[in-house]
């Protein structure tokens, strides 16, 4: 397949690349990084183009996969971050469906990104696909998302959004960050450690990714995350057993509030999604429980 892949050089984007990559398919990535640095992180063998205005209408693409979008948890949410965060999801999401409705062959589908930020701080209760979202910016961001990728519908796309949970995986994403801390024995919850944290490993990210562009009666909404949420207080315990160090130095929740801002709710809200639909589906987790998923990561 040929396939237009953007946010190909992020820490899920890069791994897609070169999975597909193995698998015989000819792969574009939009990136605005060098085009030396996408063949080097992606692969050699892909196209990279810099922008969408960039790509032709006869390119004929088969499928389309949307990753593109700025590190949602990266900076304090300003006006201006958050308008930032806005336009490289939802407004590139809306600039590829012009792409796809100017293209003079339409790709047989979209995968595009969304997040289980969608379903809002929810606590306890047990989420699928058909729950409804919550009200605060996560949900509008990822509802624009998602609606923004739903227009491709209109042009005879079949589409696909991905709900995905915190993915975790070697050399990136959020368990980098965390840790520098817990190696020197300094890690700990956040705030009061009952709110759920919904993951995924990034080889079932990618496998779901595959198996969406694969098969042709899918379409709508999939939560990209593992079928066994766990609380931030159960993950930070796991990852502290796991590398032999204490978990000593909870961060209290009024701590967060006041260096982050809005965007301290990320850390102390949650959600607990199940992947309900891909669990109807004959597709197989390589990682269902978390402590399976932080030793491959951590390469134990």
């Amino acid at each position: 397949m040929q396939i237009l892949v953007t946010g190909g050089t992020g820490f899920i984007g890069k791994s897609l690349c070169r999975h597909l990559l193995e698998r015989g398919h000819r792969l574009t990535v939009l990136s605005r990084q060098a085009p030396d640095a996408v063949r080097r992180l992606c692969g050699e063998a892909v196209t990279p183009v810099a922008s969408i205005d960039s790509l032709s209408p006869q390119a004929g693409f088969d499928a389309v996969v949307n990753l593109a979008g700025e590190p949602i948890a990266d900076k304090r949410w300003t006006e201006a971050r958050k308008r930032l965060l806005w336009e490289s999801r939802v407004g590139l999401t809306s600039e590829l469906v012009d792409y796809i409705a100017r293209a003079e062959t339409k790709p047989q589908v979209l995968v595009s990104g969304s997040a289980v930020g969608y379903y809002g701080n929810r606590g306890d209760t047990l989420l699928d696909e058909e729950s409804t979202g919550g009200d605060d910016f996560s949900h509008r961001l990822c509802a624009a998302w998602e609606e923004a990728a739903s227009q491709a519908a209109g042009h005879g796309v079949r589409v696909c959004v991905l709900r995905t949970g915190l993915v975790v995986g070697r050399n990136g994403g959020f368990l980098q960050r965390m840790l520098p801390l817990f190696r020197l024995g300094l890690g700990g919850q956040i705030g009061d450690g009952r709110q759920w944290m919904s993951w995924i490993h990034i080889d079932d990210h990618i496998a779901i990714t595959a198996y969406l562009i694969g098969n042709a009666r899918l379409e709508g909404a999939f939560n990209a995350t593992a079928p066994h949420p766990v609380t931030n207080r159960e993950f930070t315990d796991c990852l502290a057993r796991l590398l032999n160090r204490p978990a000593p130095v909870p961060v209290p929740a009024f701590t967060l509030r006041l260096a982050l801002g809005e965007m301290a709710e990320l850390l102390l809200g949650g959600q607990r999604v199940i992947p309900k639909r891909l669990q109807q589906e004959p597709f197989r987790f390589s990682y269902e429980h978390l402590e399976d998923a932080l030793r491959d990561a951590l390469g134990r």
